[in-house]
């Protein structure tokens, strides 16, 4: 885990950048708040606003990026008065938090803009329980939150806009379907009735921080689409809420809410969640853990007692996400994992037929895009094999055959990686066997995904030109690929 983190690849220092931003994006909106003369509670609400913006956002352009962050304010500001108003109204607040819970993830359907506002609406109507925001405080909340999206923007936008210098970015939409066919409306109906167990249960255990509960819930489901994917993330989030509430107990409860200390400490554990997210969630939910404390450490009511209840209220929300994934509605791994690998295998296709063009002449052809998009698109199909891999997983033989297919996957992609470096050359030469070989290259692709037989490579293995060397590695990759994707099971794709 530790290597994870710290050794794995960060290109272009883009992690890095992501994170030392947020840094200076949540840090400035804070100070904006407290030189506007909020409170406590103010200063909270639009640090929270600060770090959603900058961390939820995921649009593949700067300009939907900007438009998205525009829109927040939209959604936040009238669940946050809704949610003050509830606040002695325990029926009703419980179900419109429900009702949150439910739009919140269905909105995913409309790809990275729906999961930014269904993020920020549901974290509005948390931090409004977290606060115990009444009415009397909606004036301040507001402006807060105003104040702070609009100096993240500041940070985003202006100071720091990385991202004018980066292609943009492909963002791939979770499969299609219609009705309860289509994975975010079953999802949106399993997250309802997760978080309502999580909702009924976490107020047994505490009347005052039950909501505890629903957030743990609400994050397993965050940026997860099956069933193996949900149970997974389940795990990792309690393991990194246990191991963050013993370094709480080390750190955060010592300094007693001390203000220096506290916000050195929560400038790192911003650092944390955002350097950490694309890597491994078990860190993010420590760095999420530890941040949590520190703020009930300034609030002036962390204890030992206080630890338990969280890690109490976590196992509660991670079971209510647990038992709805199993028996509401399920989505299978296999489902889930054979659109994505489909996806990858087209993708691939495509970027060896662009850079054929390129390498004919057509110089309006590009395989960069369609490179950064198969990037995009093996990321997914990692994050639905992890249940296969991981190590708690008893069935060896899936497990075995989920790794080649991870490793013979990361081949295509080195090779055409290496053929969109060639087709980039403006030395580099057309040879007439570059048709050839992207045609059985699409056969291959076709055969994998609709059945058939993979054709053999017809190019020399010794094959010493750059390009038809690559090819050759993808058409070889290819072919070893039908054995893992194609053992007698239930399905012909890796599945569970």
């Amino acid at each position: 885990m530790l290597k994870r983190v710290f050794m794995a690849p960060d290109p272009g220092r883009l992690r890095l950048r992501f994170a030392a931003r947020a840094v200076l994006g949540v840090g400035l909106a804070v100070v904006v708040c407290g030189l506007a003369g909020h409170s406590l509670a103010g200063a909270v609400t639009g640090g929270l606003a600060a770090l959603l913006a900058l961390f939820t956002v995921t649009d593949a352009t700067v300009r939907g990026q900007a438009v998205t962050t525009v829109l927040l304010p939209a959604v936040g500001l009238p669940v946050l008065a809704a949610a003050a108003e509830l606040h002695d109204q325990p029926v009703a607040r419980d179900l419109t938090f429900l009702a949150v819970v439910g739009a919140g993830v269905y909105v995913r359907r409309w790809g990275p803009r729906g999961h930014s506002l269904g993020v920020f609406a549901f974290m509005t109507y948390f931090v409004a329980q977290f606060l115990h925001a009444t009415p009397g405080q909606l004036p301040e909340l507001y402006a807060a939150v105003l104040l702070s999206v609009l100096t993240a923007s500041a940070v985003r936008f202006g100071l720091w806009c990385y991202e004018h210098r980066l292609p943009p970015g492909p963002a791939p939409t979770p499969p299609a379907g219609t009705g309860l066919a289509r994975v975010t409306t079953r999802q949106a109906i399993q997250a309802t009735t997760g978080a309502g167990f999580a909702l009924v249960v976490g107020q047994l255990l505490s009347g005052e921080r039950w909501y505890w509960a629903v957030g743990a819930t609400w994050w397993v489901f965050v940026n997860t689409t099956s069933r193996g994917e949900t149970l997974v993330r389940g795990f990792r989030r309690v393991l990194g809420t246990v191991i963050g509430i013993g370094l709480g107990l080390l750190v955060a409860v010592p300094l007693h809410g001390a203000a220096v200390p506290t916000a050195v400490l929560l400038a790192a554990c911003v650092f944390g969640i955002f350097y950490t997210a694309a890597v491994s969630y078990t860190w993010m939910m420590l760095c999420v853990t530890v941040l949590a404390e520190l703020l009930y450490g300034l609030l002036g009511v962390l204890d030992p007692a206080l630890l338990a209840l969280r890690f109490a209220e976590t196992g509660v929300g991670a079971l209510g996400a647990v038992l709805a994934v199993l028996f509401v509605l399920p989505v299978t791994t296999h489902t889930v994992t054979d659109a994505w690998i489909r996806r990858a295998l087209r993708c691939v296709h495509a970027c060896t037929a662009e850079a054929a063009a390129r390498l004919a002449g057509d110089e309006g052809a590009d395989p960069t895009a369609r490179v950064a998009e198969l990037e995009q698109l093996l990321g997914r199909v990692r994050l639905s094999v992890a249940p296969l891999v991981h190590p708690l997983n008893p069935m060896l033989g899936r497990k075995r055959r989920a790794r080649r297919v991870l490793a013979l996957l990361d081949d295509c992609a080195r090779e055409i990686r290496g053929l969109a470096a060639v087709a980039a050359d403006p030395e580099a030469s057309h040879d007439a066997r570059l048709a050839a070989a992207c045609w059985r290259v699409e056969a291959a692709v076709e055969a994998l995904t609709g059945g058939g037989d993979v054709p053999e490579s017809a190019i020399e293995a010794t094959a010493t030109e750059p390009a038809l060397a690559h090819l050759h590695g993808v058409e070889r990759a290819l072919a070893d690929l039908a054995k893992p994707l194609r053992v007698p099971s239930r399905s012909p794709l890796v599945g569970t």
